[in-house]
């Protein structure tokens, strides 16, 4: 069949008017045709197995990225949906056969779809929320009060019983269900810049407070910060850290995460740190990638590297370290513990043996492991906010293997996994309490029982 000139100028033009990416680091079609698009990573990724969709899979999207890169569909709604839908888990990197890196696909896409297309007023009136207050503690903090009154006031059962808010806005409502309970300690900040190591020291080590971490869940890094201490390290906490940036990086708000991993790097300038220390997955994971995100900046680019390598997730610091201190019994009788792995710190930073070597050395400890232990709970950083459907089911699902091991208690290393995983057992009726690690190492150092 011949095709005549006027034609193919007229298909040409329609292909160049498609809107799709820009030239400021598209996704690599080196690495979009090293998928065989074989299925295994079906199987694995939680958007598939809730919405059954072959373009919410990771073979799907690589598809849908290939068919943009050659302008042969657009960036719009209809696309950018299926990018919307990926948690960011990464469990297909670790399911693969091919070593395809989805992960550097899907950090290539999220920038490109917030720069060229063009989300609803609601949509990006609720993202703006979320990044000009989640990533600045100090803006959360002028929160605490009116939260606090709102809790003490009895105020979520009444606003969760009506499904008043669920009417007006399923993301407002999927926000106010995960709220963490204000406390006292939360209007608390009151670690020292430097704190002393317990005996001979071994190491000088920075740690890295976070954002909802520092005001939500403090007790874990103070935790942190005493087990560190117990076993031979000085510790370092510059008052001029922020947030890890790991929030808006993950959803593409590049020139935010950029300043945001600028200003950490300066926080830690100068101090002379064998290791940074961080207690949370993801955040671990993007401090981990500040090589690869400042690697166009001049000026930071080898301070990014430089900074990155010295990052370590609490408990694979530990665990290569050495404990030296003495642990006792957190119970009067065995403990079966089931520990959650959190996405970003088992797919992410390939970090899932050495938490449960921590555990084990506590004694009394049994540790019970879940079925699809590698699935995620469907927090993902914000995304439980921002598809709030998806991430219901996918907590159900996970709470539901944790409770199916018959543990007494679940512990887990990221914030955002713990407010997840605690909303499901609520919402189940189950009153199952969810610890970070270093809260259990630090009741065994100290010769805490836990109240069963």
């Amino acid at each position: 069949m011949q095709v005549s000139d006027t034609n193919l100028k007229n298909n040409t033009a329609s292909l160049k008017n498609l809107k799709g990416f820009d030239e400021k680091n598209p996704p690599e079609p080196k690495l979009i045709d090293s998928c065989v698009h074989c299925g295994f990573c079906l199987a694995t990724c939680p958007s598939y197995r809730v919405l059954g969709k072959e373009m919410d899979s990771p073979r799907g999207r690589i598809y849908l990225m290939d068919a943009i890169n050659e302008g042969e569909i657009a960036l719009n709604e209809a696309t950018a949906e299926h990018f919307d839908s990926c948690l960011g888990c990464l469990a297909c990197v670790t399911t693969c056969p091919s070593g395809v890196q989805y992960d550097k696909l899907i950090s290539a896409i999220r920038p490109q779809v917030e720069r060229n297309y063009s989300r609803s007023l609601p949509d990006r009136l609720f993202r703006q929320l979320i990044f000009s207050l989640f990533p600045y503690p100090k803006r959360l903090r002028f929160l605490l009060v009116p939260l606090l009154i709102y809790q003490k006031l009895g105020l979520p059962k009444v606003v969760r019983s009506t499904g008043l808010l669920e009417r007006i806005s399923p993301r407002l409502a999927a926000m106010e269900s995960i709220l963490p309970e204000v406390t006292l300690k939360s209007f608390q900040d009151n670690l020292p810049t430097v704190i002393k190591a317990n005996g001979e020291k071994r190491y000088r080590v920075g740690v890295i407070l976070g954002c909802v971490q520092r005001l939500f869940f403090s007790p874990v890094n103070e935790a942190t910060v005493r087990v560190l201490t117990a076993n031979g390290c000085e510790v370092v906490i510059p008052k001029s850290q922020g947030c890890c940036a790991a929030l808006p990086e993950h959803q593409g708000q590049t020139e935010q995460a950029k300043a945001l991993a600028r200003q950490m790097i300066d926080s830690f300038a100068d101090t002379n740190v064998d290791a940074v220390i961080i207690n949370a997955a993801g955040c671990g994971h993007t401090l981990k990638e500040y090589g690869h995100m400042l690697k166009d900046d001049p000026e930071y680019c080898e301070k990014a590297k430089e900074f990155a390598s010295k990052v370590k997730d609490a408990q694979e610091f530990l665990a290569t370290v050495g404990l030296t201190a003495k642990l006792s019994p957190i119970a009067d009788k065995p403990l079966n513990l089931v520990y959650q792995d959190a996405c970003h710190l088992l797919h992410g930073q390939k970090i899932s043996v050495q938490p449960r070597q921590l555990l084990r050395q506590i004694p009394g400890v049994k540790l019970r492991e879940p079925i699809d232990a590698a699935l995620c709970c469907g927090s993902a950083g914000v995304y439980n906010m921002l598809q709030p459907d998806v991430a219901d089911e996918l907590g159900k699902q996970k709470v539901q293997n944790l409770l199916n091991t018959g543990a007494d208690l679940i512990t887990s290393a990221n914030p955002g996994c713990t407010l997840q995983i605690t909303k499901h057992l609520k919402l189940q009726g189950k009153e199952i309490s969810v610890v970070h690690p270093m809260e259990l190492l630090d009741y065994s150092i100290r010769g805490v029982k836990l109240k069963m």
